[in-house]
Order: C-alpha cells, then sequence, then structure tokens
C-alpha cells in the first residue's frame, strides 16, 4: 500500500512539474474586477498584449466588475490555480474593500499568490481656478480660516480615505460630496460646483495642462514624473502623508511556483520596456515591476495601513 501511494504521489508531481514546464499551453484570462475603459482594464490590456506577443498565446481580458471590484476579485480568488486565471487588480479593492464591508467573497492574503506590483499611482489634489489658493499651504490656511466651506469630492472609497486622512494631519475641515465616478466629480469641479477634487492625475490631467484646473499636490511623498511641477503633500510641511493608488497582477493561492515564476520574469521585463513605461508615464502611472515576494510583503503592509487609515478617519460605507 506504501509503495502504490509513493508511486500515485509521483505521478501526481511529475505531472505538476509537466505542465508548469509548458506552461502556457493554451490561452491565459486576465480578469479584470472594473468595467472596461479604466486604468486597471487599460494596464491589464497593455500587458496582455505584451505578453501575447511574447508568448504565443493569447490573452484574453475579462471585465467582472462590480461591488467596488469585489466580484472579480472574488471570482479570480476561486478560479483553478493553474496560470490560466489571472487577476489584475488595485489596491482600493483588495485592501481598503476587506475593512469596509463584512464579506467581499475573498481574503487577499490568503486567496491570491502575488506575482508583481505593477505600478504605483499617485493621487493629485486638484483645485477649481477660482479658490483662491495657489498651494497646498495656502489652501490649509484658507481652510482653517473657513471650516468646512470648502467642498472636496472623491469617486470611491480610497480617495475619501486619503482625503480624510490629509484633513487630520493638517488639522482642517473640508465638506465630503461623494460622487459614484471619477468623471461626475470632474464636470463638478471644472464647473465650479465642488471646490475641490482628489483623484488619480490621468482624468483631470488635460485640464491641469490647459489651465482649466489647478494642481495643488501629489499625495506621496515626493515628486512624481507624470507631474513633476506639483509639490508633494509632505512640501506643505506634513512629511508623513503618504496615500497612493497602486495595480498588481496576482493568480490564485495554489499556482505552482514554477508559473508564478514564469509570470514574474516576464512581466517585470514587459515593465521595463521603453514603450511601455513611456505609456504608463504618460497615463499617469509609475511602473514597478518587483519579486513576487517583495509584492507580498507590500500588499500585507498596505492592508495593515489602509486598516489603521479606516480606523483613524471613520470612514463608513452606506
Amino acid at each position: 500500500m506504501n509503495i502504490l501511494r509513493a508511486i500515485v504521489v509521483c505521478l501526481l508531481l511529475g505531472g505538476s512539474i509537466g505542465s508548469a514546464q509548458q506552461f502556457p499551453a493554451k490561452s491565459i484570462r486576465f480578469v479584470v474586477p472594473f468595467p472596461a475603459g479604466g486604468g486597471v482594464d487599460a494596464l491589464a490590456r497593455l500587458l496582455g498584449q505584451k505578453l501575447t506577443e511574447a508568448w504565443g498565446q493569447q490573452v484574453i481580458v475579462e471585465n467582472r466588475p462590480g461591488a467596488q471590484g469585489s466580484i472579480g476579485n472574488a471570482l479570480a480568488a476561486k478560479a483553478a490555480p493553474d496560470g490560466y486565471t489571472i487577476l489584475v487588480s488595485e489596491c482600493g479593492s483588495l485592501c481598503v474593500n476587506p475593512h469596509l464591508y463584512t464579506n467581499v467573497g475573498f481574503n487577499p492574503q490568503k486567496d491570491f499568490a502575488p506575482v508583481t506590483l505593477a505600478i504605483q499611482q499617485p493621487s493629485v489634489l486638484v483645485a477649481h481656478p477660482s479658490v483662491p489658493a495657489k498651494s497646498i499651504k495656502e489652501l490649509i490656511a484658507l481652510a482653517k480660516a473657513k471650516p468646512g466651506k470648502l467642498t472636496i469630492g472623491t469617486s470611491s472609497a480610497a480617495p475619501q480615505i486619503a482625503g480624510e486622512l490629509f484633513q487630520i494631519m493638517a488639522g482642517i475641515k473640508l465638506t465630503h460630496v461623494p460622487y459614484k465616478g471619477t468623471n461626475p466629480a470632474l464636470i463638478d469641479v471644472l464647473g465650479g460646483h465642488v471646490d475641490l477634487i482628489i483623484s488619480g492625475p490621468s482624468a483631470p490631467l488635460p485640464f491641469i495642462r490647459s489651465g482649466r484646473l489647478r494642481a495643488l499636490a501629489v499625495t506621496t511623498r515626493t515628486r512624481v514624473d507624470i507631474l513633476p511641477e506639483v509639490p508633494a503633500v509632505s512640501e506643505a510641511g506634513i512629511p508623513e502623508y503618504e496615500m497612493f493608488n497602486w495595480m498588481g497582477v496576482l493568480a490564485p493561492a495554489g499556482t505552482p511556483a514554477e508559473i508564478l515564476s514564469r509570470l514574474n520574469t516576464e512581466l517585470v521585463r514587459i515593465l521595463k520596456l521603453p514603450e511601455v513605461r513611456e505609456r504608463l508615464i504618460r497615463d499617469g502611472m509609475q511602473p514597478v515591476g518587483n519579486s513576487s515576494e517583495e509584492f507580498a510583503a507590500f500588499m500585507r503592509s498596505e492592508i495593515v495601513k489602509w486598516g489603521k487609515a479606516v480606523q483613524l478617519t471613520g470612514v463608513r460605507v452606506n
């Protein structure tokens, strides 16, 4: 019986190793937990195109939006751990939502095998030109003089938390206006219906360049390539403040190490390509491309950080 069991184990291990060595032998599915046309979708399609070119196997992007990204994340978490279903997702749905909702359908630390951190993306605090503040220091002074008079729009929980944390650390009070997407918030700040918005840089960038909006600060500790002339919040005397979005590639937990290694090696190579870097930076994203171990450690720290931020700011969902 022991001999038979050993033979079965060897056969199973041999099949697993063989499958990993042959990977990819068919098309790969990239699950994106957001609608087509957004930042995560654009990243997934760019990486998928380059993987298709490199491996000769089609990468199919499948959009599974809903519940602030939780539906697609849960779908990918429950997929077979064979490397043929891969999740391309972002910070808010993976690290913020589990602190806000009782059941998101997945455990971000147990249900995924991180592949690589693809990009980091700062948020930018943008003002309508009618706001009499041309710098973050002037905004803080104005808000202190008029508590609660200035309005700030955000499109989801993560930028709302970033905005609330900024207010706490700056000692000011702004009136929050929630939106169901970046575009409605952008339209209202362009029309002067809200004073400020906090969002990723991609959507407001053309209006910042044209002068229709004023960028006051980015939410990273240092300035960023996409807006080098815009100071960081830390330059206004809040050196501890740093809140940014990120997007990463993950596989279901239990995916063979050999497959994770192949995916990581190829994706890191792609993220270093000059044309890929140029396009991502143009779209307001800072390419990263690190090891699976580094991404796993980063995710653990982000889950803790955002949990503390949720608790400190008291942000709740309806």
